[in-house]
């Protein structure tokens, strides 16, 4: 790996967590991933704030992640500095229907703050295995619900260190898409906007909407979430099972026999098994059906999509 060693000595300077030479496998909800040469745990924007500036005055490469549930990380890992989100954690609420969280928040302890709190129109988001931040970064959505009912504002910090906000229409979000998506600016909080509600129904939506992933989706491996962004007028996983895909393997890489839309990590899978998965997946749709698949998860440091 380079030498860190001035990055390490700011991180010992203003007391931020850190490792060096880190396999990323640990950090993605693949268990997929080669090694990174630092990973950073700011728990403060001031602590990300001079990451960033380091990284910046450095020309080093930053990948920002929460929980690494959407991730797919090349075997060769990352050359550069990871900043994990997971301890900027704070989490309140604004008034009586608005909530404030840092990036790190999951969206499981997101979900429940909102239920302590008798607010609606978060349930979809729970059982999603990520943060906050990261649901911004995409959108994410699920049984009929997506961050962008509820979402009211993010604050971020620019590539050039700036800290502002964007509200509203600037978040530009859309299907697996916001702002965020097409720039280098890291969320740092945001701000949701929900309901009163029945505290009672709540919970039972959150409890109905959990068992149906756990019937329908594969949960008892590894994987990254929908492998595939869902194509205008067709669910991803019904082509990919139409196409006689289910169970296709290669390593230990394979289309769960549960539920097609998932790649699942069966064990020892590399960056590259899933790969030849999704590719797979990817030309036999199109020669079958005509229809592109997108992935949905972010891949670091591959070709061939």
């Amino acid at each position: 790996m380079n030498s860190y060693s001035d990055f390490c000595a700011l991180c010992n300077e203003i007391k931020c967590e850190y490792s060096v030479d880190v396999p990323l496998r640990d950090y993605t909800s693949f268990k997929i991933g080669g090694n990174a040469d630092v990973i950073v745990f700011p728990d403060t924007v001031e602590k990300l704030v001079s990451v960033t500036e380091y990284a910046n005055n450095n020309a080093i490469r930053v990948l920002v992640i929460g929980k690494g549930s959407n991730l797919l990380v090349n075997d060769s890992g990352f050359r550069g500095i990871v900043i994990n989100t997971c301890k900027m954690d704070k989490i309140m609420l604004v008034d009586d229907t608005t909530i404030y969280c840092e990036c790190g928040v999951t969206l499981s302890r997101l979900c429940r703050f909102a239920l302590e709190n008798s607010l609606t129109g978060l349930e979809f988001a729970f059982g999603i295995p990520g943060t906050a931040g990261g649901a911004a970064y995409m959108n994410a959505g699920a049984y009929g619900g997506e961050m962008k009912d509820v979402l009211v504002s993010c604050t971020h910090i620019s590539p050039d260190g700036i800290i502002g906000e964007f509200m509203d229409d600037e978040l530009d979000l859309s299907y697996r898409h916001s702002a965020y998506s097409d720039s280098e600016y890291i969320i740092l909080s945001l701000t949701l906007k929900l309901e009163k509600g029945d505290k009672a129904e709540i919970k039972d939506k959150m409890d109905d909407l959990m068992s149906r992933r756990k019937d329908k989706q594969p949960l008892e491996y590894p994987s990254a979430g929908s492998t595939f962004k869902r194509p205008e007028g067709y669910f991803a996983g019904a082509l990919i099972e139409q196409c006689g895909l289910k169970g296709y393997t290669s390593g230990g890489a394979q289309v769960s026999e549960k539920h097609a839309g998932f790649v699942i990590n069966r064990g020892g899978a590399t960056a590259e098994d899933v790969m030849n998965v999704i590719n797979h997946c990817k030309k036999t749709v199109l020669e079958q059906t005509g229809v592109v698949l997108e992935p949905e998860v972010k891949i670091i440091g591959q070709e061939g999509i």
